[in-house]
């Protein structure tokens, strides 16, 4: 199955975490709040929820705590339409994941919990009672791979999306606090990269696996001509770079009031494989993924502030962007 058969099937299986998120109104910090707002997080389940309110269908594939948290996230899973037969409690003293951030942008903090965490707890055999037939593509993201078992389930899920044809599309998504030490995040996110065949990071992440912001782009390029079909190389407020077919495609992004920074690259990579899926060029689908991104960051929460295509659509109809590329 090609890269972009794959994703217009429209049907993902989705590797990865779920966890709780908790924020405060827009504007107050952490320590000044009084009352929070619970919803669901993590990158795979946003991910995951994108892909289903832009259209598509999801199945998530983690290990969730068997207690109360874990399963206040199944039942966000259930109510953002993610299917969760895939999801499996793990009890013993494994946590799920907490994040609590701030809508703000200015002082903005993020604290997250990680310590014994209960995605982590993923193994082969999990991964191995996926039906890979049924999908069209396999997504995750990086930190799946940041600590055992989860990391030798997330190769063993790679090698049987392989066998069974489907793409694999990787969010490289580094987060320091995941990993044991920057030698051995470096080494394992650059061997799932090569494993990949579409591969979305900034220029940061980029830069990490080279071994230096400075040789981020040239990184990129390299695993575009050597194992990728399509390499999204992410700047910030300077746009995006893709590398696909021997082309490099040059876009902006759409300015926005940010009411926080989190959330934008999980919705700019749901939002870039479901206008895959509708039929879109690729250079108009890294511009919607642009807009979802933009979507997200001005509104509070991070899975459910993901756009319907309605939403999105009258986004793109009100905004004067994208800017031009650099």
């Amino acid at each position: 199955m090609s890269v972009i058969a794959g994703i217009r099937k429209n049907e993902f299986v989705v590797v990865g975490r779920v966890g709780m998120d908790l924020f405060p109104e827009p504007g107050v910090a952490t320590e000044d709040a009084t009352q929070f707002t619970a919803d669901m997080g993590g990158s795979s389940a946003n991910i995951a929820a994108g892909i289903v309110k832009l259209g598509g269908r999801a199945s998530l594939v983690t290990r969730v705590s068997d207690d109360a948290v874990g399963r206040f996230c199944l039942n966000k899973l259930r109510d953002y339409g993610v299917d969760a037969s895939y999801v499996t409690p793990v009890g013993g003293e494994a946590r799920n994941s907490l994040a609590l951030y701030e809508s703000r942008v200015a002082g903005h903090q993020s604290v997250i919990y990680r310590n014994g965490a209960a995605d982590f707890e993923m193994t082969e055999a999990d991964v191995e009672a996926v039906d890979y037939r049924r999908f069209g593509a396999l997504v995750t993201a990086g930190t799946v791979f940041a600590a055992e078992p989860s990391r030798s389930a997330a190769f063993r899920a790679f090698a049987l999306a392989r066998e069974a044809g489907l793409p694999i599309i990787f969010d490289v998504d580094y987060r320091p606090y995941s990993w044991p030490t920057p030698e051995i995040a470096a080494e394992v996110l650059s061997r799932a990269g090569a494993l990949s065949d579409v591969i979305v990071g900034n220029d940061d992440e980029f830069g990490f696996m080279a071994g230096g912001k400075d040789k981020g782009l040239a990184k990129a390029r390299t695993l575009a001509a050597a194992s990728a079909s399509i390499v999204v190389y992410k700047m910030g407020e300077k746009g995006a770079i893709t590398f696909a077919e021997g082309q490099e495609i040059h876009t902006g992004i759409y300015p926005v009031a940010a009411l926080k920074p989190t959330g934008a690259g999980d919705s700019f990579l749901a939002g870039m494989l479901c206008a895959i899926a509708d039929g879109h060029d690729l250079k108009t689908a890294v511009l919607r993924g642009s807009a979802c991104a933009a979507f997200v960051v001005a509104r509070p929460g991070c899975a459910p502030a993901m756009p319907t295509p309605q939403e999105i659509t009258q986004f793109l109809a009100d905004h004067t962007g994208p800017t031009q590329a650099t």
